[in-house]
């Protein structure tokens, strides 16, 4: 992909058992530092996951740094750049999972669904026999999703075991289905979602490699059966097909991505309200949330408190 900014944006995963997580929290958070890397990774006994950005050469040591551990030698990245910083700081977290699922014994290094190259992906799902499943979050299928992909409406990826058990026999079984067709932003949700699968006796399960990112980078939009933007998790919000910022803007307030139009609402206050949030907080929460986008425009960003930033913008889904 061509350089259209300054700055690298890198989202990473690999499942891999990864040994002595204190230490390498501390060397990665020293490297990002003094690299000036900006951005979320995620460390757990599964292995990592993380969206990052800095100049090249800086994100490029940190993530070399990690294919040193053993079974993260072929760990890849999807790039695409920006202008300007995408993050507010840099946090190398320990978490019990990379993406939480919230079932125990979910081990995609013990079996996973079929890879599918970007390029096999348009003739799979045009297949009328193959059921295409977001794995994603709803207010990201919101922003953008492949035609006729079933939305299963979770709110977070804990929901979608629940969702499968309840549902997906029943869909299939309706919409005539013998195969299922996978995806997510990066890979990392539809990746353990197979593996799942597979695990409650579903057969004939793919995902498409690389995830929504690799797919707009490789698939030409003449071809394209993608619809819309596709939501990120950082201050971009959501990028087109050329992997560039698009026309979405994040309420700061609950961290859901807004459209132009719905920008124009009185229930939009910069950095305080929409129409997703506007009956959910108090007065007094509206209130801090305005102190606080007057710290981010000042940009007074060391007097925010820890987990002050929205949502969407500190966790890293890929």
């Amino acid at each position: 992909m061509a350089q259209n900014g300054p700055l690298l944006v890198s989202a990473f995963y690999r499942f891999a058992p990864l040994q002595n997580l204190q230490e390498l929290r501390a060397e990665l958070q020293q490297l990002g530092g003094d690299q000036g890397v900006l951005g979320t990774v995620l460390l757990a006994a599964e292995g990592v996951n993380g969206t990052v950005c800095g100049k090249a050469e800086a994100v490029s040591a940190l993530l070399d740094r990690l294919r040193l551990e053993a079974g993260f030698e072929a760990l890849q990245e999807k790039r695409s750049w920006c202008d300007q910083p995408c993050f507010l700081r840099f946090k190398v977290r320990l978490k019990a999972e990379i993406v939480t699922m919230g079932r125990h014994g979910v081990d995609p290094t013990e079996q996973v669904g079929t890879y599918v190259p970007p390029e096999q992906w348009n003739e799979l799902i045009a297949d009328p026999t193959t059921l295409v499943i977001d794995t994603r979050n709803s207010y990201e299928v919101g922003v953008g999703s492949f035609a006729g992909a079933v939305d299963p409406q979770t709110e977070s990826f804990r929901e979608f075991p629940s969702w499968a058990a309840e549902e997906l026999r029943p869909l299939m079984q309706a919409r005539g289905a013998n195969k299922l067709a996978l995806f997510c932003t990066g890979g990392i949700r539809c990746e353990k979602a197979t593996a799942h699968l597979l695990q409650q006796g579903f057969d004939q399960v793919h995902h498409l490699e690389g995830g929504i990112l690799r797919y707009l980078e490789m698939v030409p939009p003449e071809q394209s059966r993608w619809q819309g933007e596709c939501f990120v998790f950082d201050r971009r919000v959501a990028l087109n097909h050329q992997l560039e910022p698009g026309e979405h803007k994040l309420c700061h307030a609950c961290g859901l991505p807004l459209t132009p139009q719905q920008c124009e609402l009185p229930s939009y206050v910069k950095g305080v309200s929409c129409l997703h949030c506007i009956e959910r907080f108090s007065d007094a929460d509206r209130e801090r949330f305005a102190q606080r986008q007057q710290q981010l425009e000042r940009g007074d960003i060391w007097r925010l408190e820890r987990g002050d930033e929205c949502p969407s913008i500190d966790e890293p889904t890929v």
